[in-house]
């Protein structure tokens, strides 16, 4: 272990070697160069210039119509990426005071692009803009840093938990992070939130990047957030507001690299300004048309009454704070009141021991509810070491837990995507695009004659029909112990139901596979449960070649009927552990993390 250290702090110094003569004198004589270029010239003052709109004004109507004792909310589930990147950019426009947006991956892409020109604008009008970034994938270049922080008075930039103080961390410096800043290094903030005049929210599994908003030829991510105008978007600013005065979250300025990018240029460095493509030009254009915007989402809204925003706090990363706080908490309690059906979609199927417990608890009663889980394929998912621990533990999650799980196909027929979007090639040329996925002029095409593969992102719940959970919550460990994450509670029927109803298309037979107990072998099925059993306690050699469960596909002309149906088996047929996935690297990888990979269950 002394060697292990040495050979850290070695990578550490060697890493750290080009940053560590920055003075205290030097960092501050940066952060003036910063101060001294940032504008100060507002160029719409007392709001002459804010974009009226319909969806703006949904703010302050509900908060006029709120009491503490009844609340009025207007919510907007956004499933489509490009509805959630108008409304994202629409009420950036709209804004007339105040817009604090909190992210984990901002990309530097059309979206990104877009998203942070619409942000410097408002500032420009006399919005103030305050931006907190995650350090691992928020917009890590130092040179653009630099210029953001140089850029104006109303703009202001910050980063979180910054290991080594630094925007970017080089292949060495994660080396020696991972050595000697483990935990630091893993503690990251996971929560996506935006909120507009402290009025008005964003919040959900979104980050900004084209994967999340149908921009990529190849792989888009299946997500949800929500649109909340109310009263509850005050409490969401101040937790904003807790992250944003915690130490850990750095102005820019004085992290080490954006710091020598200051001094070396006696300022900002200036940032070019990149060519718009066409549908960034078509997206500007539309989010400019309130009464256009406000037709297309309004089918969407819906008028709730009670919503509960939980949100962890930066205290969940101190030495002595508590391993789960509020978010995850607030999740397990309200799941334990499920009387009926729980929905749960979540990308990655890896439970947290508290998490199992409560589960467990669950099913022992005397008629315990239905829980049915919508997660990822090993063909849909973009992470496969977190599959393999989730395929480890199937047997655990239908014998002991209960569980009825659909995993999503990566080409699923009616997945709410936006195909032409993603600027890939159309499946041919009388394919004709609807909302929900392709049809072509023999009925439904599916993604895959387009090659663009889908990903489930979602994380939500219902409870009951009747209450509907939507944030950035994985309901995995990491999301436990080493995230922060935030998430809000819908208390109304037809928002509940609006939201069923999305989770079980994605749970639907043309869009998932069925998880289920394979078919019993003749006389040696008990051996074979035992010996699979005894695999999959095992930390490590999990290497049992029938696993309790595989996936099953519906036969043409069948019904879906759920696993323990004595129909099943005539209506499904079996398709694999791993359905859509050669014999590549990917199932290698997968079935050697489920034989070795046990250990890794906390930090996935």
């Amino acid at each position: 272990m002394n060697r292990l250290r040495r050979l850290g702090i070695a990578l550490l110094a060697l890493a750290l070697g080009a940053c560590a003569h920055l003075s205290p004198q030097q960092r501050m004589q940066a952060g003036e160069y910063a101060e001294r270029a940032q504008a100060t010239e507002i160029e719409c003052p007392e709001n002459a210039c804010v974009l009226a709109s319909p969806l703006h004004d949904l703010g302050a109507q509900a908060v006029a119509a709120s009491t503490e004792a009844e609340p009025r909310h207007a919510v907007v589930l956004l499933d489509r990426g490009q509805d959630a990147l108008l409304a994202r950019v629409h009420l950036i426009r709209s804004a007339r005071r105040s817009i604090d947006l909190q992210t984990f991956h901002f990309d530097r892409d059309d979206s990104g692009t877009l998203v942070l020109d619409e942000l410097m604008a408002a500032a420009r009008r006399g919005v103030r803009v305050r931006l907190l970034l995650d350090q691992l994938g928020g917009l890590t270049d130092p040179k653009l840093q630099a210029e953001l922080a140089g850029f104006h008075r109303n703009f202001e930039l910050r980063v979180y938990n910054p290991v080594f103080e630094q925007a970017k961390i080089a292949p060495l410096e994660l080396v020696a992070g991972v050595v000697l800043r483990f935990r630091d290094l893993n503690q990251r903030m996971h929560n996506k939130l935006m909120v507009v005049d402290g009025q008005l929210a964003l919040i959900g599994g979104r980050n900004i990047q084209d994967d999340y908003y149908d921009w990529n030829a190849s792989y888009n991510y299946k997500d949800r957030e929500l649109l909340i105008a109310g009263p509850v978007a005050a409490a969401m600013v101040g937790n904003f507001e807790a992250f944003w005065t915690d130490p850990r979250a750095l102005p820019a300025a004085h992290l080490a690299d954006v710091a020598e990018v200051l001094l070396a240029n006696q300022g900002p460095p200036g940032r070019p300004r990149l060519e718009r493509s066409e549908r960034v030009l078509a997206m500007e254009a539309a989010a400019g048309d309130s009464a256009a915007v406000f037709e297309r989402l309004s089918p969407l809204l819906l008028q709730v009454g009670r919503v509960d925003f939980y949100g962890d706090l930066p205290i969940k990363h101190d030495e002595a704070g508590k391993s789960r706080d509020d978010a995850s908490r607030a999740l397990l309690e309200l799941l334990e009141g499920t009387q009926e059906e729980l929905l749960l979609q979540t990308p990655y199927l890896v439970m947290s021991r508290p998490a199992r417990q409560m589960f467990r608890r669950m099913y022992g009663r005397a008629d315990p509810p239905n829980v049915l889980v919508s997660t990822n394929s090993l063909a849909a998912t973009d992470a496969f070491p977190v599959y393999a621990m989730s395929h480890k533990y199937k047997r655990m999650y239908l014998r002991e837990l209960g569980f009825e799980i659909h995993e999503f196909k990566p080409f699923p027929l009616t997945a709410p995507i936006d195909l032409e979007a993603t600027g890939a090639e159309l499946p041919d040329t009388e394919a004709v695009p609807v909302r929900m996925g392709y049809r072509g002029s023999n009925g439904p095409v599916p993604l895959k004659r387009a090659g663009v593969r889908i990903g489930l992102h979602a994380k939500s719940m219902v409870i009951d029909e009747r209450i509907g959970v939507v944030g950035s919550h994985n309901f995995d460990p990491r999301s436990a112990d080493y995230n922060t994450e935030s998430m809000v509670v819908v208390h109304d029927v037809a928002f509940a139901s609006a939201l069923a109803s999305s989770i079980r298309n994605d749970m639907a037979p043309e869009n998932a596979w069925t998880v289920a107990p394979r078919e019993k072998l003749p006389v040696l099925a008990q051996l074979n449960y035992n010996l699979g059993k005894l695999s999959e306690k095992l930390p490590i050699f999990d290497v049992w070649p029938l696993p309790y469960a595989t996936s099953f596909e519906l036969k043409p002309g069948c019904e879906p009927l759920p696993p323990g149906h004595p129909k099943f088996y005539e209506c499904y047929e079996a398709v694999g552990d791993f359905p859509e996935v050669n014999m590549s690297l990917k199932s290698v990888y997968t079935r050697i993390l489920t034989a070795f990979g046990a250990g890794l269950i906390p930090i996935l």
